[in-house]
Formats: C-alpha cells, sequence, structure tokens
C-alpha cells in the first residue's frame, strides 16, 4: 500500500532549456538524480561527502556544473551518493522526518505553489500510511488545505 503514495514522477530543474538534474522525495529522504557528462567520473570531492552534505559540491552534470546550498538541513551520516549508468543518484536524509521540500537546492528548480501543494498532500497521506499500517490512503483526498506532515497531530519522530 505504501508503494501506492510514492513519488510518481520526478521533478525536473530545467535551466536555459537545459535539464540540470532531477528530484523527488518521501517522508524521511530528497532523492537527486543527476546524469552526467559523457566520460566524467567525479571524485570524492565532487561529491557530498559526509563531513559537507550540508553544501553541494561542484558536479560535473551534462550540461552545466553546480555549486549551491542545499534548501534544508541533513543527515550526513545517512546521506550518500552512488553512480549507475552515467547518472549520479543522491540520497539526502531531512533532519526534520515529514517536512516538504519545494527544492533539494536553495533558490532553485522550486516547485510552483500548486506542485508544492499536491507534495504536501502526498507526503501527509505517506504519513497517515506509515501511522495506520494496514488501512489504504492512496485514494484519499483532502478538502481545504492539507496540514503540515511534520507537525499534524504533535509531529513525527525522527530516528
Amino acid at each position: 500500500m505504501a508503494e501506492k503514495l510514492a513519488p510518481e514522477k520526478r521533478h525536473a530543474f530545467v535551466h536555459n532549456g537545459q535539464k540540470v538534474f532531477e528530484w523527488d522525495q518521501t517522508l524521511e529522504e530528497v532523492n537527486m538524480y543527476i546524469e552526467l557528462r559523457k566520460g566524467v567520473q567525479p571524485s570524492s570531492s565532487a561529491v557530498p561527502s559526509r563531513q559537507a552534505m550540508s553544501r553541494l559540491a561542484s558536479v560535473a552534470t551534462r550540461h552545466t556544473s553546480m555549486s549551491h546550498d542545499l534548501a534544508h538541513p541533513v543527515k550526513t551520516d545517512s546521506s550518500f551518493w552512488t553512480i549507475e549508468d552515467g547518472e549520479m543518484h543522491i540520497t539526502l536524509q531531512k533532519r526534520e522526518k515529514g517536512k516538504t521540500w519545494s527544492s533539494p537546492i536553495q533558490g532553485q528548480g522550486v516547485l510552483d505553489p500548486y506542485a508544492a501543494d499536491q507534495e504536501q498532500k502526498r507526503l501527509m497521506l505517506q504519513r497517515f500510511q506509515e501511522e495506520n499500517p494496514g488501512f489504504d490512503f492512496s485514494q484519499a483526498q483532502f478538502s481545504g488545505t492539507c496540514p503540515d506532515p511534520r507537525t499534524f497531530m504533535g509531529g513525527l519522530r525522527s530516528e
């Protein structure tokens, strides 16, 4: 049932007509997907490290390089990156479980208000699913404003 509430598609950040990165999120993590330039193998200094996860280091992407602050704090010990088939996948563990991010990068590719609202609703349904296993919330809908998934009824427990 929880799979039904997983992100349906990735959000894309496009700059000057070129896709810079894609991303999605769950209650606990934000995933970034960066297509690398052909033949580029980033060094450990070119990707987020446990010591410097609060700042996204320069990453050689297909069309550009980027070096920007992350939008929100992350748990550095639980965040990691992998490279597969020419794509870097960065998993950032949210420090505030349930917080809805409008973008993983500060000031870059921010979701429009409608998309941000849809993300918040999806995360709230994920929270309901997590707190009530056995119930299927995949078809549930909100009327009116959706509550913040991390603060509704006392907030989520961080583990």
